[in-house]
This record gives C-alpha cells, sequence and structure tokens, in this order.
C-alpha cells in the first residue's frame, strides 16, 4: 500500500476490501485518511467509496468484526457509518456524480464511478484514492495530481473553482481552514475564485460557517487563517464587527494601533499557551468594543474608555449572531471581556491588597485563564514598554498568588447569606437584602471586618438598623 497505517489500520481496510470483493463492489479508500496519512498526521476515521450499494457494503463489512459493531444508515444522504471499539470510524459512501441548483448548496445525486466522485471532491488534496481491489490493492489514484499539491503546500480545486464554490460556497470556509491547519497556500487561481464568490457564502447555514471557523480558531497560528478571510472578503458577510477593528486613524499626527491584527497577535499568543477554544474566542473579542467607544481626545489622543464593558454586552449578540453556545462557554467568554484591563490596570497602580482580593473573587475559577488573556494583551512594537509591562504584570501575579495563600478569596462566598439575612430580620426577598449582602461582601474584600462568621454577623446587624431594620431576637 502506498500510505503507511497501523496494523490494526490495515486489518480493518483490508475486512472492507474483503467484503467490496465478495459483493464484486469496486472499492476505494478516499478523502481526508488518505490526505492525512501522505502528511503523516493522525487519522481518527476512514472514507470508503464503492461502486455499488455503500449501505449493503457497510453491512457486510461490519459482520467481519467481532463483536459485529452497529451500522447507522442515513438513507438521505446514501451514506453509512460504524465505529470499532478502538474509536476508529469506518464511513461508506456510493461513487456519485453531483450538480447543483443557483441558490441551493443540496446537490442533485446520480450514481458515477471513481473519478465522478473524485471530481466531486472540494480540492485536490481530498481527492486522492487508493484502490482495495484485488488487481491492484494499494495503487494511489491520483487524477488530479494532488499528490504534487501536497508536496509544493498548495490547496487546489479539482475542476474550475468559481463552479466549485458556486455549487458549495462552504468549500470557501474549508480552503481557509485547509490552509490554516495545514499552513499549506492557497492556489493564486482558487484564492481568486474566493474573493469572486465571497458573497455567496450568504446561503451557507451560520452553524456550517462558525463550526469551519472554529476549527481555524484551534489551528495553530489561526492569525494566518484570519488575514485569508479578510483578503478574501469572507470575513465582512460572517463576521461584520471583526472587520471593524481594522484600520488606523491619525488625528494631529497622534495614530491608534490596528485593533485587527491586535487582535489576531492576542490570539496566536492565547494560541501559544491554551488550546482552550473559548479563551481563544476571548482573544478575539476582548477589544471588539473599540470602535463604538473609539474617541479622540485633544491634547491627550485616541481614547476607548469603557471599550471592556461594550464588549462584554456585545458577546451575547455576537454569540448569537454566529449560533455559538449561548450557556456556560458564552458566560465565561463576556467574563474575560469584561474583566481583560483589571489584571493590567492594576500595573499602573500601588496594589491594595483590596484591589488584588476583588480581582480575585470577581475572576474566581477563570483567574488563571484570565491572567493568560491578560499576558497575551501585551503587545508593543517597543520592546522597551513590553519588558516594562511584563516586569509589573509578574509582580502583580506575585501578589495575587501571596493574597489568595492569605486570604483564600477565589471562588469564595461571604459568611452571611441572604437567607440568613431575611431570618434575622423577618423580611421577604427585597431590596435591603441585597443592599446588606453586598454590604458584607465589600467589608470582606476591602479588608474592614475579617472573613469570619462572627465579624460578618454584627456588620450585618449594623447595616440593617442602617436600612431601619431590627432583629427579630
Amino acid at each position: 500500500m502506498d500510505i503507511d497505517c497501523t496494523e490494526q489500520e490495515l486489518s480493518a481496510i483490508k475486512k472492507v476490501a474483503a467484503a467490496a470483493s465478495e459483493l464484486g463492489y469496486p472499492c476505494y479508500l478516499v478523502g481526508g485518511f488518505v490526505r492525512d496519512k501522505i502528511l503523516g498526521r493522525t487519522t481518527k476515521d476512514a472514507d470508503f467509496a464503492c461502486v455499488g450499494d455503500a449501505l449493503l457494503l457497510a453491512k457486510k463489512a461490519a459482520a467481519l468484526f467481532q463483536p459485529s459493531p452497529k451500522v447507522s444508515v442515513f438513507q438521505n444522504y446514501g451514506t453509512a457509518q460504524f465505529r470499532l471499539q478502538d474509536g476508529f470510524d469506518l464511513e461508506f459512501v456510493g461513487a456519485r456524480k453531483e450538480s447543483y441548483r443557483t441558490g441551493s448548496r443540496n446537490p442533485e445525486v446520480a450514481p458515477g464511478d471513481l473519478l465522478d466522485d473524485q471530481k466531486r471532491r472540494d480540492f485536490t488534496i481530498n481527492a486522492l484514492g487508493i484502490s482495495l481491489n484485488k488487481e491492484d490493492f494499494g495503487k494511489l489514484v491520483d487524477p488530479f495530481d494532488g499528490m504534487g499539491d501536497i508536496k509544493q503546500q498548495l490547496i487546489r480545486t479539482p475542476l474550475d473553482p468559481d463552479t466549485t464554490f458556486s455549487d458549495d460556497p462552504l468549500r470557501m470556509m474549508r480552503a481557509i481552514r485547509f490552509a490554516a491547519q495545514l499552513k499549506f497556500r492557497i492556489h493564486p487561481e482558487t484564492f481568486h475564485s474566493i474573493i469572486k464568490n465571497a458573497e455567496r457564502i450568504r446561503i451557507v447555514s451560520q452553524e456550517r460557517i462558525s463550526d469551519e471557523l472554529n476549527k481555524i480558531i484551534l489551528s495553530s497560528k489561526p492569525s494566518d487563517g484570519f488575514k485569508l478571510l479578510m483578503d478574501t472578503g469572507l470575513l465582512k458577510f460572517i463576521f461584520p464587527q471583526m472587520v471593524d477593528l481594522a484600520g488606523a486613524e491619525f488625528i494631529e499626527g497622534k495614530g491608534h494601533k490596528d485593533n485587527f491584527y491586535h487582535t489576531l497577535q492576542v490570539l496566536d499568543n492565547v494560541a501559544d499557551y491554551s488550546n482552550n477554544l473559548w479563551l481563544r474566542w476571548s482573544a478575539i473579542l476582548h477589544d471588539i468594543g473599540k470602535p463604538a467607544t473609539k474617541k479622540f481626545e485633544e491634547g491627550h489622543g485616541w481614547t476607548f474608555h469603557g471599550h471592556e464593558v461594550v464588549g462584554g454586552r456585545m458577546v451575547p449578540r455576537i454569540f448569537n449572531q454566529l449560533k455559538l453556545p449561548l450557556g456556560e462557554s458564552m458566560k465565561y467568554v463576556k467574563k474575560l471581556v469584561e474583566l481583560h484591563l483589571r489584571p493590567i490596570s492594576l500595573t499602573k497602580e500601588n496594589i491594595t491588597d483590596s484591589a488584588i482580593r476583588r480581582l480575585l473573587f470577581d475572576a474566581g475559577e477563570e483567574f488563571e485563564d484570565l491572567m493568560i488573556l491578560c499576558n497575551s494583551d501585551i503587545t508593543s512594537k517597543n520592546r522597551y514598554k513590553v519588558k516594562k509591562y511584563m516586569e509589573n504584570f509578574e509582580l502583580v501575579k506575585k501578589r495575587c498568588r501571596e493574597v489568595e495563600e492569605l486570604d483564600h478569596v477565589r471562588n469564595w462566598q461571604p459568611p452571611i447569606s441572604g437567607e440568613l439575612i431575611m431570618e434575622t430580620f423577618g423580611i421577604r426577598p427585597s431590596k435591603p437584602v441585597g443592599i446588606i449582602k453586598d454590604a458584607i461582601k465589600d467589608a470582606i474584600l476591602d479588608g474592614d471586618i475579617p472573613n469570619d462568621y462572627q465579624a460578618a454577623f454584627s456588620f450585618m446587624l449594623q447595616k440593617g438598623k442602617e436600612c431601619g431594620l431590627e432583629p427579630l431576637t
């Protein structure tokens, strides 16, 4: 075989070949499995194309494994799949021809041969096939020189790119995703076709677009993908708020940094530290409120006051627009966007224990991730400036560790609950309950009273009296 497989993979492939032979179906390994094996990347699944009934082949192949895995059939798509015990997925499709109507990504499908199936593939590197037939088992079938493009590290469509992208505009996102993941270049003709067809991305479902976008974000250097999205014009259709960050304006000789490219640098910095998708999204959105808050102040220059607050408010809308999950992931990103200036602002003043306690309390479980984001946000062409900021930031981190070891404020809850306040004063849920509870929390964080129950209870009675309340006993 022209590709290196593990013993388990080769055993599974031979079982599929045996099942296809018994049915009299020509059968081939195709797509990403072949590409990734050639590139030396890990693989989790294998795709098989047969000239025949793919559903019947899947069932026949599954019966050769012990224990026999359950076959999932997707009748509408003419595909089937089953998973082996080691988590390796085998997917089956009948070789087919495809044609598209304008305004739809749903193809009209007809049976075809291997070449027809390879023509419908998005890129030459994904149109490689390996024969599983007795007469030429293991032979590479490469009608569009996908091997040549792998060697040249090129993303290129097998057919006319205008047809490829007009038929299925999601392929434009996939071109950029593969370029980012594999560190390949997009062929000039293919690249210009993306520019020409960019607006057609509008007919693709947002869920599919965001799935590709997240894969770009999870690449080792996501800025490469975002620059391609910007340069092809796709970004303005799929994420216009990020395009709004681009550009630098000058008045009276004073300018501000290009916040689009600053954001990409912060994103790459975070990517060096973490594979957490939502931490990377926090990097993307940390300055998203800057265009709305940009103002020029004479004698001072450009300001973006409150951009972290405005950005925090924008996060739920952007998540909803991009069909990203609106639960804990969105709350996590919103929190980091709102807090991202706090640690850095502490480097500009004498650090008080109170300020450190408040930061630790507000950040809670996300403290380490917040510090990664803030550390990544220190960008400048001025090396001395970066060095000074980094040194000050290390001081903040040191003081945070010291205060946390002493006070254990992270994930801390005040010793007096709202229920106890209502029970003590015989009141129902109301504004005074919140006032008293917040006052206790602030007093402890500011160091005005010790972090213990008795001190907090006495303070509660005092604040209750100021609110016109008397304890029941």
